[in-house]
């Protein structure tokens, strides 16, 4: 079942390594299908090079394996933690990218000091605190940190991004790590000066709302 959505997330999974977000087995992207409700995710600890659709694995919203012969991603619980308290999230995603998670480590956001950022995240891509995984411990702390943004790093941990559907999650993905490494490019010639919040406020209106076709 859902075997197109299978076969998305194996290309939106390809996406992480090409864009150097993610090194080996790590990190993962699932998504809500509208009509059942059910989630779609990667089976834990494969290889990206290696994934093909029946490496996904459905579940419901409480864990419970639908179809699949593999166990979920270890991230699965966090994953239906946000999908439970976001009823407008329909695609999650996990990345330990290197320049983001550089943030995360020093439990510091990602300030809004350039225009791509007010754009995409509408401010600060905030950071929350720590948490174990295994359980939705994670998912706590993004639905409570997150606000507004579709990013929020994870204090000593990584980034977890969301979007009204999966490849919209992957995008803020591949945004935060590239905004992430200019910054910190940035913050070694000297201290970068934040956007005004009234300036950012338009900018993120005009990238929603007027931007594109």
């Amino acid at each position: 079942m859902l075997e197109k959505l299978k076969e998305e997330l194996v290309e939106l999974h390809l996406e992480l390594p090409k864009n150097n977000l993610v090194v080996w087995t790590g990190g993962n992207v699932s998504a809500r299908d509208s009509q059942t409700g059910f989630i779609v995710i990667k089976a834990s600890g494969i290889r990206y090079e290696e994934m093909r659709p029946h490496h996904m694995v459905i579940v419901d919203i409480d864990g419970k394996v639908i179809e699949g012969d593999y166990k979920p991603s270890s991230d699965v619980y966090s994953h239906l933690y946000i999908y439970k308290h976001r009823e407008d999230v329909n695609g999650v995603v996990h990345t330990h990218s290197v320049y983001a998670t550089a943030f995360a480590a020093v439990n510091k956001p990602i300030p809004v000091v350039l225009t791509a950022i007010a754009d995409e995240f509408g401010g600060p891509i905030p950071c929350g605190g720590f948490a174990l995984i295994g359980d939705d411990a994670i998912g706590k702390v993004v639905v409570e940190s997150i606000g507004k943004s579709p990013a929020v790093l994870l204090k000593n941990h990584g980034v977890f991004t969301i979007g009204k559907d999966a490849k919209s999650a992957v995008k803020a993905a591949v945004m935060t790590e590239d905004n992430a490494k200019t910054v910190w490019l940035a913050m070694q010639i000297g201290t970068p000066d934040e956007i005004a919040q009234e300036d950012v406020e338009k900018l993120h209106h005009r990238y929603t709302n007027i931007y594109g076709q």
